[in-house]
């Protein structure tokens, strides 16, 4: 990790399958986040193909048939324009840019994270663990990797995937350092405060037990698709290594700026029980 590196995790309100409209507002609000001086921004789980809403209460056979159907028309491969447009942006702005998409994966559909920037796509995260609702649009992703960058090494957990400890602790075997949880979830009260205290303890665990900086945003507004409509109320947060934020809770943006310094000390803390990992004692983890 470079020795200081400034992130930004922006709540963007998003429409489904609604890409040019969708990227026209991330665009803004990554430039708005370089003025600030950003150099890493993080938009929430599928803010570039807007999130699908899962609870229906009309018929629920009908509504899949219609839903599915609706899905394969919004989803993007990761060559495809909403990946060239988060490109541009990207460059435009001068950032690396991290946000979500539908992805259409050739059979089958991911919940995938793509971190752009330089003028490429630098690599992928496709969500591991599918909550029960999402279940009858996409499949679980493989295992997350870390990618390298010339900021540091940055891996992702997409919204679920953080109340798993797995989920980052397959980053962390990779020596991550900066994590991004995008999320879209609307636990209640409706509130960014409601979503953090929801999110709160898995990922400041998260970040605790990895020694990693924990970048998190969640979805924001109201999204119509299928004839099935969810609000989601925002939220951005920094957490630091060793779990505590470095930011309060905000409504849309969080910006601060990480230090190398803060890992290293995290790292040297008692509490940084990574160091006492026996790998050869978990064998039957797997089984």
């Amino acid at each position: 990790m470079n020795e200081q590196v400034t992130v930004a995790a922006i709540a963007a309100a998003a429409q489904s399958g609604k890409v040019e409209e969708n990227l026209a507002v991330l665009g803004a609000a990554a430039k708005k986040a370089a003025a600030a001086g950003a150099e890493l921004v993080l938009f929430p789980e599928l803010s570039a193909t807007g999130f699908i809403p899962n609870h229906p209460t009309q018929d629920h056979t009908g509504w899949l048939r219609n839903v599915l159907r609706q899905a394969w028309e919004t989803a993007q491969p990761l060559d495809g324009p909403a990946v060239r447009g988060l490109i541009e942006i990207a460059t435009s702005a001068g950032v690396f840019l991290s946000a979500g998409l539908l992805e259409n994966a050739g059979n089958i559909l991911h919940n995938t994270h793509v971190l752009v920037g330089e003028g490429k796509l630098w690599g992928c995260w496709r969500k591991m663990h599918v909550p029960i609702f999402e279940m009858p649009v996409y499949s679980g992703g493989e295992a997350v990797r870390v990618i390298e960058t010339p900021l540091g090494r940055i891996g992702a957990n997409v919204c679920f995937d953080v109340f798993l400890p797995e989920s980052t602790r397959l980053l962390g075997v990779e020596n991550a350092e900066l994590v991004l949880f995008p999320f879209a979830a609307d636990p209640p009260p409706l509130t960014p405060d409601g979503w953090f205290r929801w999110a709160q303890l898995p990922l400041q665990a998260r970040c605790a037990e990895n020694a990693v900086f924990g970048i998190a945003c969640n979805y924001n507004g109201h999204v119509e698709f299928a004839g099935v409509g969810q609000r989601f109320a925002g939220g951005a947060v920094i957490i630091g290594p060793d779990g505590s934020p470095c930011s309060p809770i905000e409504e849309e943006m969080a910006i601060r700026t990480l230090r190398r310094e803060s890992l290293l000390e995290a790292r040297s803390r008692f509490e940084y029980t990574y160091r006492f990992r026996r790998p050869e004692l978990y064998a039957s983890l797997a089984r």
